[in-house]
């Protein structure tokens, strides 16, 4: 297996010394995923930006954990679920939204349940979904707006996701109390 080097302020090409610092400032530390992703200035700087623009999109802190957590889980990120769990008791998401989410367990409310279906029908049909699934979603109370920011986070995810899957990126000590094994998902 390839090894990716975990970077700091020091080790990191230029170009990715002040993202690093920035984020030791705002977490910290320097997580993981940002520690791998410096070693391509371009992806770590792109990441954080379409963090921002997504916590910032129309969806509320339940809703946005909804569309994260469900890409985490459906492509198995065993770093990504743990942080998002961090993040969301941090955001003051309830636990039982979370929970569902890691575990593949309904969640509290039809609204964010009809958020889960169509983020899933979005990565498993790779944006390709059917006019009904789209209806679904907007007769659930949501907009047009919503369903392109879905490929927001989705976008957001990719990134992470997928470079967290080629550097096997270590769970951070942060995380580590809510790390996550992929289950048998019944939604």
């Amino acid at each position: 297996m390839t090894d990716f080097q975990l970077h700091d302020e020091t080790t990191a090409p230029e170009a990715s010394q002040a993202l690093l610092a920035q984020s030791q400032k705002q977490n910290g530390m320097i997580p993981g995923l940002h520690a791998v992703m410096a070693e391509a200035p371009g992806l770590l700087e792109g990441y954080k930006l379409v963090h921002e623009l997504f916590l910032n999109s129309s969806f509320d802190k339940d809703e946005i954990t909804v569309v994260w957590q469900t890409i985490n889980v459906e492509h198995a990120c065993h770093y990504c679920v743990p942080a998002h769990t961090a993040i969301a008791k941090g955001m003051t998401v309830d636990d039982a939204i979370t929970n569902a989410l890691r575990d593949g367990t309904p969640l509290p409310t039809a609204h964010l349940e009809a958020l889960r279906t169509f983020t899933l029908s979005m990565v498993r049909e790779r944006g390709n979904v059917d006019e009904g699934a789209v209806q679904e979603f907007l007769t659930a109370g949501f907009t047009t707006r919503q369903i392109l920011e879905v490929v927001l986070g989705l976008s957001q995810k990719v990134m992470s996701n997928y470079t967290n899957h080629l550097a096997q990126t270590p769970v951070d000590e942060a995380f580590r109390k809510f790390e996550w094994q992929e289950a048998a998902v019944t939604v």
